[in-house]
């Protein structure tokens, strides 16, 4: 099993534990600010197992019907997590509305806050570990995961304050105001994956560091080139597609232009590891480039 879909398998696990221990906070507390918190913490588990299906999908190799490779299946998962973000903060929405018409005291509440608490804690190191290991292993379904459960680390923090405030003051009312403004982050935090993954199935180009990179490689590995124009990016899931016109001298052979095209392509893969390089050659003047612009 690759390491990525291993992550994304422990991901779950650890969303199950998180879950557990935030549902049983919320029964003892009988509080809907930690009820949202735990409710949010279900679409963890959902997302991790979306990811892990996502993952072994995209490792796929390319073949006939996908020449191209199955990439993308990891800005699907994505897709999908973010929409159950939004369907989970309409929820709380929901609960918090009937709150607010009926505030309840809270029961048990130092309980109920240490064990959200450690729920928390929890979430923040794995939180820190899954992006770390995304953004190295270029992985846009753990990433999604990883920021996920960063928001829901915040919110747990939000929540932690409030449902303190309400037991220090006495105001059930606090309780359903707190779950409202949860969800209203949680929903905010659902749209903006949403709209990056998008991004990625409309074939965003990379980033302007990684352009950057790009064309300083071709810059200095393209040693008896004219010029190089047109280049163009995209990224997909881990691989970043990289194309782009080479001009060389009318009279250079066919051999000659492939060994350039060739020491081009290995030093790309070489500096942004995934890359899939496509260049096309076109005759120029024989006239000597003293450098390679880069258009």
């Amino acid at each position: 099993m690759e390491r990525s879909q291993q992550a994304a398998l422990l991901s779950a696990g650890i969303g199950v534990a998180v879950t557990a221990l935030k549902f049983y906070a919320a029964w003892l507390t009988g509080s809907l600010a930690l009820y949202s918190d735990a409710l949010e913490s279900i679409i963890n588990v959902v997302a991790a197992a979306g990811a892990f299906i996502a993952l072994r999908i995209a490792a796929q190799p390319a073949d006939e019907d996908h020449p191209y490779g199955h990439h993308k299946a990891e800005f699907f998962s994505a897709v999908i997590e973010g929409a159950l973000i939004i369907v989970a903060a309409l929820l709380i929405l929901k609960e918090a509305y009937h709150g607010f018409l009926d505030p309840k005291p809270l029961d048990a509440p130092i309980a109920g806050l240490a064990i959200n608490g450690l729920a928390g804690v929890i979430n923040a190191v794995w939180a820190w570990a899954l992006m770390r290991k995304g953004r190295e292993w270029r992985s846009p379904a753990l990433i999604a995961d990883a920021r996920h459960i960063f928001s829901d680390v915040l919110t747990s923090i939000g929540v932690l304050g409030g449902v303190a405030a309400v037991w220090y003051t006495g105001l059930p009312m606090l309780d359903p105001i707190i779950a409202g403004l949860v969800a209203l982050q949680i929903l905010f935090s659902g749209y903006r994956m949403v709209r990056e993954s998008v991004d990625g199935l409309m074939d965003k180009a990379a980033s302007p560091e990684v352009l950057y990179q790009v064309r300083s490689v071709i810059s200095q590995h393209g040693e008896g080139a004219l010029e190089a124009h047109d280049v163009r990016t995209r990224s997909a899931g881990r691989a970043t597609f990289v194309d782009f016109h080479l001009v060389v001298p009318g009279d250079m052979t066919v051999a000659e232009s492939h060994t350039i095209c060739d020491r081009l392509e290995d030093a790309l893969e070489t500096t942004i590891p995934g890359t899939v390089v496509t260049i096309h050659v076109e005759p120029g003047d024989k006239a000597k480039a003293r450098g390679l612009p880069v258009l």
